[in-house]
C-alpha cells in the first residue's frame, strides 16, 4: 500500500476544534481538507404548486431536519399561507423541535419530538394517529422514512420542497488527494458529473454505509476503505487502521 498523505472528505469542514478528523491528522501528521460535493436548494413556489398540495388540508407536520422547517416555512411565505396555532410538529429531535421557535411561539402541547432517530418518532406518532400528516422533504429523500408511515398507517402527504443539488468542484480539478472520502451516493454522483473522466488511478476511496458503496462499485471504483464495520464503527477509526497500515515504516 501506498503511504497516506492526504485526505479530502466530501462534507462541510466541522465546527470547533474537537473533531475525529483532526485528530486523526495529528496523529498521522495528514494533510485533511473538507468539501461539499453537493448542496441544498429549495424548491421553487411554482414547482410547488405542480404537486397540487394544499398545507391547510394537514393537521400536523412531520419534521425530520431542520432543513425541512425551514423550506416549509419559507413555501408558507411564499405562497402566502398562513399557518394556524392549531398546528401540531412532529420532530425527529429536541433539537429540531427547539428549531421551531425562529418560527412559531414555542409550546409543548403543539411540538413534540422522539429521541434521535425516525424510529424513536414513530413511537409518538402512535399516539396521534388520527391527524392528517405533511411530511416537507428532499428529493432523495431516504425510503425508511415512507415506508415506515406506510407500516404504521397514518395519512401523510409527502411534500418536495427541497432538493440536492451536486457543487461546482471546478477548482479541484488539478488537485490530487491520496484518499477520497464519500458518504452518500450524491457525492460520488457529483465526482462524476464534475469531471465525467475521473479515473482512480492510485486514489483510494473511502465509502460510508451500504448505499454508499453500492455507488463506489456501480461506478466501477475500487472500495479500499469501507465502514461501518465491526472493528471500525466509524469512518475515522476505519481510516486510522487502514493509515496505520499503508504508512507503517517497511
Amino acid at each position: 500500500m501506498d503511504k497516506v498523505k492526504s485526505i479530502l472528505v466530501s462534507q462541510p469542514k466541522p465546527e470547533g476544534d474537537k473533531n475525529p478528523y483532526f485528530d486523526l491528522a495529528e496523529k498521522h501528521n495528514l494533510k485533511i481538507d473538507f468539501r461539499s460535493f453537493i448542496h441544498v436548494e429549495g424548491v421553487e413556489a411554482k414547482d410547488f404548486r405542480t404537486q397540487k398540495i394544499n398545507i391547510l388540508d394537514h393537521s400536523a407536520v412531520i419534521f425530520t431536519s431542520k432543513n425541512a422547517a425551514d423550506h416549509f416555512f419559507r413555501i408558507c411565505e411564499e405562497t402566502r399561507v398562513t399557518v394556524p396555532e392549531s398546528m401540531k410538529y412532529f420532530c425527529v429531535s429536541e433539537a429540531i423541535a427547539y428549531y421551531l421557535q425562529n418560527y412559531v411561539v414555542y409550546r409543548k402541547r403543539k411540538i413534540f419530538y422522539g429521541g434521535n432517530t425516525f424510529r424513536d418518532l414513530v413511537e409518538v406518532l402512535k399516539k396521534h394517529k388520527g391527524e392528517k400528516f405533511l411530511l416537507p422533504c428532499i428529493d432523495d429523500l431516504k425510503q425508511t422514512v415512507p415506508e415506515s408511515l406506510d407500516a404504521l398507517g397514518v395519512d401523510y402527504t409527502r411534500a418536495v420542497l427541497y432538493k440536492t443539488v451536486c457543487s461546482d468542484l471546478s477548482d479541484l480539478a488539478d488537485v490530487n488527494y491520496d484518499v477520497l472520502v464519500f458518504y452518500s451516493p450524491s457525492g460520488i454522483k457529483s465526482l462524476f458529473e464534475n469531471f465525467p473522466d475521473f479515473k482512480q488511478n492510485k486514489t483510494r476511496i473511502a465509502a460510508f454505509g451500504p448505499t454508499t458503496t453500492h455507488a463506489v462499485k456501480e461506478h466501477n471504483l475500487k472500495l479500499d476503505i469501507g465502514a461501518p464495520v465491526p472493528n471500525a464503527p466509524s469512518m475515522t477509526m476505519a481510516l486510522d487502521q487502514y493509515i496505520t497500515q499503508a504508512n507503517k515504516k517497511k
